[in-house]
């Protein structure tokens, strides 16, 4: 029963990261001909140099080349890195997202809501944000340069971001040298605010301590490394009020998986009390996982 329960979990991680990656991916492609195509704006990562790209052809040679085309030419390399170095399925559902986006950028019709630029950099901006958090809930991404960050992030410890960020201001220099500048310095505004949508919504990194009082420490420990394949240490004690011999387990796990914890803590030992600390820092072994 226990195991069949853990089964169940994992097997709603995936539907939840499919699903996700099914929604952002809508979302992405509507904002891109509702908000972006009409204010000339280039979103941050492969989404706005493929925009980039194809509005090179189309102005100086004079080609309508599709969406999908060069978003998965641009693609393919970060996608054999996500193979080979992040994890499998990880890149599967992020792989999704970007076929997903592309195809429906190709067929949805455009449809401008507003021409007015700061209108669109702002709210198209917001949507952007509010769809790549969609793919980070569901542990999943839009793509290009996540594969790039989480493979030095977590194989090599070292963040590119920076570096990313500088890429993006490449692109949007090159844009404002071929399509002037008005789009381009607009086009900050909408990867500031999508920036910052995601930084408000998404919760992966922030670490939770648990403080779990039980009388069931086995089981619940199990539970704990099977979740989140991180450990926990043991103090044994007695309960003031009750005087019962009882356990406590420490344990530092991300805020996903501390509400997965929970509830199935509370499936082993009903009568379980859970304390959960937000940690803003940590140093020391801490368990990043290999297959995303």
């Amino acid at each position: 029963m226990r195991e069949f329960s853990n089964r169940q979990i994992v097997w709603s991680h995936e539907v939840k990261r499919f699903g996700c990656a099914v929604i952002a991916a809508v979302v992405m492609a509507v904002n891109i001909k509702t908000f972006v195509r009409a204010g000339s704006m280039f979103p941050g990562g492969f989404n706005g140099l493929t925009l980039l790209v194809q509005k090179i052809f189309a102005e100086y040679g004079h080609m309508d080349v599709p969406f999908t085309a060069i978003n998965l030419a641009l693609n393919a390399l970060p996608i054999f890195v996500g193979f080979r170095f992040v994890g499998k399925k990880f890149t599967i559902s992020s792989c999704c997202v970007v076929f997903l986006t592309s195809i429906l950028t190709d067929m949805i019709p455009s449809q401008p809501i507003t021409y007015d630029p700061l209108l669109i950099s702002i709210f198209g901006g917001l949507i952007n944000g509010a769809a790549i958090s969609l793919c980070l809930v569901g542990n999943t991404s839009s793509g290009g340069t996540d594969f790039f960050a989480i493979y030095f992030s977590e194989k090599h410890g070292r963040d590119i971001w920076n570096y990313i960020l500088g890429a993006n201001a490449l692109m949007l220099f090159t844009a404002g040298l071929l399509f002037g500048w008005d789009a381009a310095l607009y086009s900050i505004i909408f990867q500031f605010t999508s920036t910052q949508v995601v930084q408000m919504l998404h919760q992966r990194y922030k670490k939770h301590t648990l403080f779990i009082i039980t009388e069931h420490p086995e089981e619940v420990y199990e539970s704990i490394r099977y979740l989140s394949h991180h450990s926990a240490t043991r103090f044994e004690g007695t309960g003031c009020y009750s005087d019962k011999k009882l356990t406590l387990l420490y344990s530092v796990v991300s805020r996903e998986e501390a509400k997965l914890l929970v509830r199935n803590v509370h499936e082993v030992d009903p009568h379980a009390f859970v304390n959960i600390i937000k940690t803003d820092y940590i140093n020391g072994r801490f368990y990043h996982k290999s297959d995303y």
